[in-house]
């Protein structure tokens, strides 16, 4: 339950990865918030570690391009509300009914870039960048939101992670060992749907999303190959048709030759 002597004027704008986000007027403040709901988070570890994960490391981060955090409170029924900011859209709408121009595309790159060398110099890599949760005001500032899948760096990592369309192929070839450039996979990834107005690897599953990567980029070479953990997975990366990178210039032909 939100507490109505501080929050007015509450009405439900979507969903965020694990519960419902509403707007709201902070009357304390007197500024708009966003409020997420997570439905009981302590109703099993997995959802606990993650809500304790997000609660964390949005305390740590503070910069002008990650969401801050302004309040959290938990009701009666046992379930978490996170206060923060309030943002008109996400790039995921925006991108949906608006074709972006140039200068917007870079301004909104800029940013993403900004805020995600400071989560990075922090140690943390966010594991599930996309346009969904890039959150952009009317004077397109941009914030990234939604940390409930980021963690440090770590030896091994969990491998089922990020939205099947912006996960990198290490995720998917060698499932453990990745590092930050996953989340740079993502920004190349959601890059490209700005400059094309839509998504770069539809894939349907990760056997689809992979041979459509390949279709790009061409066959992985031998020592991407040999490094790959899994024996199925290297058997099926072996069986794919070889295939020649093509050029992002013939790929990208009306974008800006600064931008590819």
């Amino acid at each position: 339950m939100i507490p109505s002597n501080r929050y007015t004027d509450v009405l439900p704008i979507g969903m965020g990865s694990f519960g419902l986000v509403c707007s709201a007027k902070d009357t304390l403040k007197q500024i708009s918030v966003a409020i997420k709901k997570i439905s009981k988070p302590f109703s099993n570890p997995v959802l606990a570690k993650r809500t304790f994960r997000e609660l964390s490391l949005l305390k740590l981060l503070q910069h002008q391009n990650i969401i801050s955090l302004n309040d959290v409170f938990m009701s009666p029924q046992d379930d978490i509300y996170f206060v923060s900011d309030l943002l008109g859209t996400d790039l995921h709408r925006l991108l949906s009914t608006t074709r972006l121009e140039s200068q917007y595309i870079q301004y909104f790159i800029f940013q993403i870039l900004s805020g995600l060398k400071y989560v990075h110099a922090a140690g943390v890599i966010h594991r599930d960048l996309k346009p969904s949760n890039i959150l952009v005001n009317e004077n397109c500032d941009l914030k990234i939101c939604d940390f409930g899948l980021a963690r440090a760096t770590e030896l091994q990592m969990t491998g089922y992670v990020a939205t099947r369309y912006y996960r990198a192929p290490e995720i998917m070839l060698t499932w453990q060992h990745y590092d930050n450039k996953v989340d740079m996979w993502s920004v190349g990834c959601i890059f490209a749907e700005m400059l094309e107005g839509k998504v770069l690897f539809p894939g349907t599953d990760h056997v689809n999303q992979f041979s459509i990567i390949t279709e790009l980029l061409g066959t992985p070479s031998d020592e991407v190959i040999k490094s790959i953990c899994s024996e199925n997975t290297s058997r099926f990366v072996q069986s794919l048709p070889k295939r020649e990178k093509v050029s992002f210039k013939e790929r990208f032909p009306n974008s800006d030759a600064l931008g590819i």
